[in-house]
């Protein structure tokens, strides 16, 4: 089996998490089958998730937590995110994650587009596993949400910078899950990151 680079964000803010155990089941699986893995912890990230009054042209400078994630961006291969679903959506943090650091001239060239005038993806040729914990079972998320989170992250997220596939693996209900459910999910997650899938 060929080896990886893998970028793991935890996407929960919390210190602990369900989601941070998952993050980190995948990670350790990974190492130990020869990936490389640089990982990181939104709830360690120190930034500015509000982008504020400056436009593209005048946006924010990157701070340093930022800037070493869309430096794993560009360097990986293989994108891992856990996020927990929260009122239909991600994480207020994460979402202001992805607002501060997925910028044109970085992930997405808006002096190249294509003839719909999108401008040309930037992060090419990998691929994105998200890891999501909900209370909604993956059937209710498609039947009565139409999957909206799943649309956003794989096509108007990570698809926008050129990240695709992205392939999903639901973990719920997931406020109070038994022990053995947890360790299930550990090696659900453990498997994956052997596979680097």
């Amino acid at each position: 089996m060929s080896t990886r680079k893998i970028i793991i964000l935890n996407g929960h803010p919390g210190q602990t998490s369900l989601n941070k155990t998952l993050a980190e089941a995948y990670r350790d699986s990974a190492i130990n089958a020869g990936h490389e893995v640089r990982y990181h912890d939104l709830s360690a990230m120190q930034f500015d998730m509000d982008y504020g009054l400056g436009g593209y042209h005048s946006a924010k400078p990157l701070e340093a937590d930022l800037e070493a994630f869309v430096g794993d961006l560009e360097w990986a291969e293989h994108v891992v995110l856990t996020t927990p679903l929260w009122w239909g959506a991600m994480p207020a943090k994460l979402k202001g994650a992805f607002d501060r650091a997925l910028l044109p001239g970085r992930t997405f060239d808006t002096r190249n587009t294509s003839a719909l005038g999108l401008p040309a993806p930037m992060l090419t040729g990998k691929t994105a596993r998200v890891l999501m914990t909900s209370d909604t079972p993956s059937i209710f998320l498609k039947l009565f949400y139409g999957n909206a989170i799943k649309k956003i992250l794989s096509r108007q997220i990570l698809g926008f910078v050129g990240i695709k596939p992205t392939r999903f693996t639901s973990f719920a209900p997931a406020s109070h899950p038994a022990e053995s459910q947890v360790k299930a999910w550990c090696e659900k997650s453990a498997e994956l990151g052997a596979r680097a899938a």
